[in-house]
């Protein structure tokens, strides 16, 4: 392995601001690893877990689809409206969301090992990446960037929320601006998704890139 080069992407950003279109993208077109943080995090409270056992013990069965499962939107209204209840429950779900990513790049590296390439591009999709302070599993950060008004529109139509629970949902999270500053790549969603395509394209024209 010593004459391979793994490269992994930290592909974050803000809610609604169009990481899965660029994952999707990456997946599709460069045919790259897709390690989502989102599905891990659903496992980590799939029924029967210790962590989803932990969060009922918190809020009660009440959190509980009645088939099991945990009433996402339910907890959201909780989590969202509450920074310590926030922290609590990003404590559970983090360690393990971490653990799982570590181990999937851990797969990928060794099927590398199985083909004769020598490189090696991961693409971890990680929304609280700063946040969850797992920026050293990568090895370079792209933050999927639009506008407030635009990135508040595009909650507002895709989760058919209040504007004020949506802007909860926005402020739950770092500033974007802030996200940008520590950037490696800032990818500018405000406008289509063929813009954003090209933009994507364009780095991998880039020599070196």
């Amino acid at each position: 392995m010593s004459d391979r080069i793994v490269r992994a992407i930290g592909l974050t950003g803000g809610i609604a601001t169009g990481k899965t279109a660029i994952s999707n993208y990456l997946a599709d077109v460069y045919k790259f690893p897709i390690l989502d943080a989102d599905i891990y995090a659903r496992e980590a409270v799939h029924p029967g877990s210790p962590i989803l056992d932990s969060i009922v013990k918190r809020y009660g069965a009440l959190i509980l689809l009645p088939d099991g499962n945990l009433n996402r939107p339910e907890l959201g209204n909780i989590i969202f409206c509450n920074p310590a209840e926030r922290q609590w429950l990003e404590q559970q779900i983090h360690p393990y969301v971490r653990r799982r990513l570590v181990e999937e790049t851990k797969r990928c590296i060794a099927a590398l090992n199985l083909v004769s390439q020598n490189t090696l591009t991961v693409v971890l999709v990680v929304p609280l990446l700063f946040e969850a302070n797992m920026t050293d599993l990568c090895t370079e950060i792209w933050v999927v960037y639009c506008s407030p008004e635009v990135q508040l529109e595009r909650l507002l139509k895709r989760d058919g929320l209040s504007c004020d629970r949506a802007s909860a949902r926005i402020n739950a999270q770092m500033p974007l601006a802030q996200k940008c500053q520590q950037a490696d790549v800032v990818l500018d969603n405000s406008s289509t998704l063929d813009s954003l395509f090209l933009q994507v394209d364009a780095l991998f024209m880039t020599v070196g890139c």
